[in-house]
């Protein structure tokens, strides 16, 4: 998804605080999620259950970890860790899409 680029853009356009962008993007990838749930509910090839369970309730045991971790945690530490998280994620999808140019 494109959450990892919303963030620092919410950040360095709108000034908004980390927490603040962090929760905005998160709250855009619900909705979204939602709404590509449903679509998909009402279609011939349904989604596989059990996983979308197993899913979400990943997802809601790591939110409230991740919540906990930040609220401990120095605003800019966390802002650190965001930009080394991003920087590796640049340097992977470019790898990955070298062969492809070459």
């Amino acid at each position: 998804g494109g959450g990892f680029l919303v963030v620092p853009a919410l950040v360095l356009a709108l000034a908004l605080p980390m927490e603040y962008a962090v929760g905005t993007s998160l709250v855009v990838v619900v909705l979204t999620s939602a709404a590509a749930l449903a679509v998909r509910a009402g279609s011939v090839v349904q989604p596989d259950w059990w996983l979308v369970l197993a899913l979400t309730g990943a997802s809601a045991v790591g939110g409230y970890a991740g919540a906990r971790v930040a609220d401990r945690t120095d605003t800019r530490k966390l802002s650190g860790a965001f930009t080394v998280l991003v920087l590796m994620v640049a340097v992977y999808t470019a790898v990955r899409a070298l062969p492809a140019l070459i």
